[in-house]
């Protein structure tokens, strides 16, 4: 147990390095780093299991700093702690390609395990992280090996509660037990507008008492003995906990602490030095004395941690040598080793059965092959498993006395989106959710940080247009998948049917640096027939499904329009004008593509007609300015499916129209 001299010590450590950062900087929040700093030394000292020379030791703690724009606290810790982050670094604090960006990015900085900043998404990743610590335990612990045994552990401050997928992910993580996930909350009165009782007034423990979780009310935040006891408690507890943390924002800065001054803006000259005198730091900027690194300093602890986990864990592998390697294989993400004959094999009954089915049907039947190879798999949707179809007959309902592969979200789009996050950053598990395609626009922004973040998630989107038919305009996606596609580093799949589905499945599970929107049709689409070179060639975006000698044009189709883009392309035919027909499920593959192929795909010189059940701006950058699209710029109507795409235009005649205007004007 450090002493008070010590942890005082500790604390302003912390305090000295966040308002010297920013003040450096000129830019960022010392006020968070300040008020939270005892609460830091309380858990990071006496609690957090990690070990800063292995950062990514499987059977570490997580922490998350939901309050992503205090970045200096977790900077500070890190840097104390002993991981490679250097004090030049903590000095480059928002500087370009410094390891200490404004906020916390995960692979940016050793130690950090996700990016945090839109408030509230780091909390339910932490909801995410702690129910895979939840589910691998179950799955893999035996009796005397408990070689999965972490904690998940959150700071969070007003703000990401008032987000509201914090009441979606803290529902679900009472509803669940997730006894191992403990948050302290900052609760400084303070956010960006000044003082929170004008704008929130929640009494935030019956709030989460409701949800189901243990709360631990008005703790002393300054006081670091207070905080560990209450952390002590949290780690007893049945069910996760929340730790009500009383602060002063910005406190030791004797002029603005408690005030919206100190939030979000650099302290200045004048008041850090009266800071520093206030807190006995007569050290000079960035210098941290000797004693004080020496009271931080978890190398050695962490080492012996993760030496006594190691110790335990080769002997659990020598008794259950099965359950070692397969717990290995998926925490480093590594596709079993069966996996490209499942594939193969699921592929080849595709063209075997030639079915016409939804594409939402055909994405089941993958799961349901893959699954089999796939224990990794976690999937899940949004209250709508049976329109979904992300369910697998062997599929186990995850209950919080049940563990399973299948999750029922409920009506929590963004919840569910973040905490597929938090799974896929813990490890262990592939994360696939699913809700309708149009509300896509509830999970946008994790959508956004899985992209930023580079990680495995995997969005099932159905019910991907006008073709949903009577639930109507609320319902019927328009803008939704040219508007997805903007999102660097998102791989997005409109498969057309099948084969391509089965396809689509197979590329987001072998992508390891970033995530995929899988989007399917509620009506049933046609099968296409391929060659084997064809169907080699779905892999790579966009690919020649139908080709004629001498084409005088192209036609480019996605999901439920490729069949419609065939059928036009018969029909010109009939009428002596040959055409291409290319279906392109991912146009973000595809652009990925060499130049070469691309070309070979679409070459020069031929006008070209693009064919989508979707806004139609985006497709210009395939067809030019003096090519045509075929879409539909108005939101929907409310009328069977077969009605809308008759009235909106998705017809052989007008597409057949289209293709003859454009050769007609080239003749010309």
């Amino acid at each position: 147990m450090t002493s008070t001299l010590s942890t005082t010590k500790m604390a302003n450590a912390i305090r000295a390095l966040a308002m010297d950062a920013v003040q450096k900087a000129n830019s960022g929040h010392p006020g968070m780093p300040m008020g939270m700093a005892e609460i830091a030394v309380a858990l990071w000292a006496r609690h957090y299991r990690h070990n800063p020379v292995d950062p990514h030791w499987i059977d570490r703690d997580r922490f998350v700093l939901s309050n992503g724009h205090g970045s200096m606290l977790h900077y500070a810790l890190l840097h104390l702690t002993g991981h490679d982050l250097s004090m030049d670094e903590i000095r480059n604090f928002r500087q370009m390609h410094s390891k200490t960006p404004g906020h916390p990015e995960v692979e940016v900085t050793p130690g950090i395990e996700t990016t945090t900043g839109p408030l509230g998404q780091g909390l339910t990743n932490a909801v995410g992280m702690a129910l895979a610590e939840k589910l691998l335990a179950a799955e893999f612990n035996r009796p005397g090996f408990s070689v999965v045994d972490h904690y998940t552990y959150a700071f969070i401050g007003d703000g990401c509660l008032m987000e509201g997928i914090s009441h979606e992910a803290c529902s679900l993580a009472g509803a669940l037990r997730l006894s191992r996930l403990i948050v302290l909350y900052d609760d400084n009165g303070i956010s960006i507008d000044g003082h929170v009782e004008g704008w929130f007034r929640d009494d935030t423990p019956k709030r989460f008492e409701a949800y189901g979780w243990n709360v631990i009310r008005s703790i002393d935040g300054h006081n670091v003995d207070a905080v560990d006891a209450a952390i002590k408690a949290a780690r007893q507890a049945d069910k996760p906990t929340l730790i009500c943390c009383k602060t002063v924002i910005g406190k030791g800065a004797p002029n603005m602490q408690g005030t919206d001054k100190v939030h979000g803006s650099a302290l200045g000259d004048k008041e850090i030095a009266a800071a520093r005198e206030a807190l006995n730091w007569p050290h000079p900027p960035f210098e941290i004395p000797a004693d004080v690194y020496a009271a931080w300093d978890a190398k050695a602890q962490g080492r012996a941690m993760q030496s006594e986990w190691d110790a335990l864990f080769s002997a659990y592998s020598e008794r259950y040598p099965q359950q070692a390697g397969e717990l290995l294989r998926r925490m480093k993400g590594e596709l079993p080793g069966n996996f490209d004959q499942a594939v193969k094999t699921y592929i080849a009954s595709c063209v075997e059965k030639k079915e016409t089915v939804a594409t939402r049907k055909a994405s089941q039947n993958a799961i349901q092959a893959l699954a089999q190879v796939l224990p990794e798999f976690l999937g899940g949707s949004a209250d709508l498993t049976g329109s979904n179809l992300t369910n697998w007959k062997e599929s186990i309902a995850v209950r919080a006395d049940q563990p399973g592969n299948h999750i029922n979200y409920g009506v929590r789009e963004f919840g569910m989106s973040a905490i597929m996050n938090g799974i896929a950053l813990h490890g262990g598990y592939i994360p696939f959710g699913a809700t309708f395609l149009t509300f896509s626009d509830y999970s946008r922004n994790a959508l956004r940080m899985a992209a930023l973040m580079k990680i495995r998630s995997i969005f099932v989107f159905t019910h991907d247009s006008i073709g949903l038919g009577e639930d109507g305009p609320t319902h019927q996606s328009v803008e939704h998948v040219s508007s997805l596609r903007l999102i660097p580093n998102l791989d997005n799949w409109r498969p057309c049917d099948t084969v391509e589905s089965g396809v689509a499945w197979e590329q987001a599970l072998r992508r390891r640096q970033g995530p995929t929107t899988l989007i399917f049709s509620r009506q049933n689409l046609q099968y296409q027939e391929r060659t084997a070179e064809q169907i080699a060639d779905i892999s790579r975006g966009g690919y020649v499904l139908k080709d004629a000698a001498g084409a005088k044009a192209i036609l480019i189709a996605t999901g439920s329009e490729v069949e419609l883009a065939v059928q036009a392309a018969g029909e010109l035919a009939k009428q002596g004008i040959p055409v291409r027909v290319v279906s392109m499920p991912s146009t973000d593959v595809f652009d990925r593509q060499d130049a070469a192929y691309k070309a070979g795909v679409l070459p020069k010189g031929l006008p070209r007609v693009a064919v989508e059940a979707g806004v139609t701006d985006f497709w210009y950058k395939y067809v030019g300015l003096e090519g045509a699209v075929v879409g539909i710029d108005t939101f929907g109507e409310s009328a069977p499916a077969g009605v809308l795409f008759k009235h909106f235009g998705f017809t052989t005649e007008k597409v057949v129209a289209a293709v003859k205007n454009l050769v007609i004007a080239g003749q010309g």
